[in-house]
């Protein structure tokens, strides 16, 4: 199986293996898949996430997400990992369209990324989307080699 994708996306397993400088004769040193991939994670270009008018602006409530199927790439192995999103926000002016978010959440299944990248990612873009009075983003990665995962983020609008 071949994948095609962009330097932030899955890591290459070309170079794993790296011979060691000049006058360290015999020694081999292991250069990790993942450095440098995380660089420009707040760059990543997305699909958009649409919104919609909130009639019920006047009135504070609280709407909760709940994405248990979520997939993306472990940017060290190149092997899936699997999670919960749990989102939680107070809207204001729009809410999240839910269409739209299930296929940028899609998109992620072809990008490396670290957890704690991975859920400040998620809370910049729907933020910046909807532009909530307050907004919660926990990830709750499936654990691996027995270890499991809980990252959250939180936005507090300072305009209120």
């Amino acid at each position: 199986m071949t994948l095609v994708v962009s330097p932030c996306r899955l890591p290459s397993k070309e170079g794993l293996n790296v011979k060691a400088p000049q006058g360290e004769t015999g020694l081999t040193s292991k250069i990790s898949t993942y450095e440098g991939r995380q660089k420009d994670i707040r760059k990543l270009k997305m699909p958009d996430i649409e919104v919609w008018e909130n009639q019920y602006a006047d009135r504070d409530y609280v709407v909760e997400l709940n994405i248990p199927e979520f997939t993306c790439i472990c940017p060290k192995t190149a092997l899936p990992d699997f999670a919960l999103i749990k989102v939680t926000y107070k809207p204001a002016k729009v809410c999240l369209e839910l269409k739209s978010l299930k296929l940028y959440l899609v998109e992620y299944r072809h990008i490396g990324i670290f957890h704690e990248h991975l859920v400040n990612k998620l809370l910049d873009d729907f933020v910046k989307a909807s532009h909530p009075l307050w907004m919660r983003v926990e990830v709750i990665m499936n654990p691996r080699g027995g270890i499991g995962t809980t990252v959250s983020a939180e936005y507090f609008n300072k305009k209120r």
